[in-house]
């Protein structure tokens, strides 16, 4: 398999502490963001993403802060998302500690900020958050992706935490954004987020096809199988998880055991 795979926690935030539901809504405390990133440290994690996923100009401070707290405390790449509108904002986060920026929302309504950003911070430093829904309403200029049940789909770009409908076509909108400089795709799927049945594989391996920079598979994960299958039928590079981490149904230590013992690369 080339490469090794790279497991990452993802840390939801609200107002400082991390959150966590399922298809976003329900949000439960799930403790301090340092003191968990510390942990996924200790077990190997490969990265740590935190999402602010009540983003907003008076969250900003508290983001900032978190950021400098862990910073000082990883000795692993720190990806941070949510409310990221301009590259002032990209600068802000990088500067406060962060390896990698994730953008969504604003990269959608404004596609020059993966440029801009790409330019002035380099490729490695910007990442494309995609957040997709099945959509069985065939239209010309989609890719269709044919699910396991024998249904075609196309998958259809969402933003504003998965509540808002774009029309875009998700693979489109990778292989577009990877043109402007995005060095990496986080991709989740609204129909597995946080429901614990698996990855989306049919987009993962369709938007992994089609594009030359890594894709993280996110969204759904409640059993160790379910990160073989992102890796070998995903074709992810890396797989992300939450809730499993949060509340200790599994570590990093043994998904990387598990995943080592079926011949997946990864590092121990």
């Amino acid at each position: 398999m080339g490469l090794t795979r790279r497991i990452i926690p993802c840390l939801d935030l609200k107002a400082g502490r991390v959150v966590k539901g399922v298809n976003f809504e329900g949000l439960r405390d799930a403790g301090d963001p340092v003191e968990l990133a510390a942990r996924y440290n200790e077990q190997g994690a490969d990265e740590v993403v935190f999402l602010d996923i009540a983003a907003s100009k008076d969250n900003r401070a508290t983001m900032i802060d978190v950021i400098g707290r862990a910073a000082d405390q990883l000795f692993l790449p720190l990806t941070v998302g949510g409310g990221i509108r301009t590259v002032k904002d990209i600068q802000d986060i990088l500067r406060a500690g962060a390896d990698k920026v994730s953008l969504n929302t604003s990269a959608v309504k404004t596609p020059d900020v993966i440029t801009e950003g790409a330019r002035l911070f380099g490729n490695q430093c910007i990442v494309l958050a995609e957040d997709v829904r099945r959509n069985y309403e065939m239209q010309d200029g989609v890719t269709p992706v044919y699910l396991e049940d024998g249904r075609v789909c196309w998958y259809e770009v969402v933003i504003y935490g998965g509540s808002t409908r774009t029309g875009i076509d998700a693979v489109s909108w990778a292989q577009d954004s990877v043109k402007r400089g995005a060095g990496e795709i986080l991709l989740t799927s609204m129909e597995t987020d946080g429901v614990k049945t698996g990855y989306d594989l049919e987009i993962t391996a369709e938007i992994s096809g089609n594009i030359d920079v890594p894709v993280i598979a996110s969204g759904g994960v409640g059993t160790l199988e379910h990160f073989y299958d992102g890796f070998v039928k995903g074709k992810a590079d890396a797989c992300l998880a939450a809730s499993v981490f949060h509340y200790g149904e599994m570590t990093i230590r043994s998904v990387k055991e598990y995943l080592a013992s079926r011949g997946v690369p990864v590092r121990l």
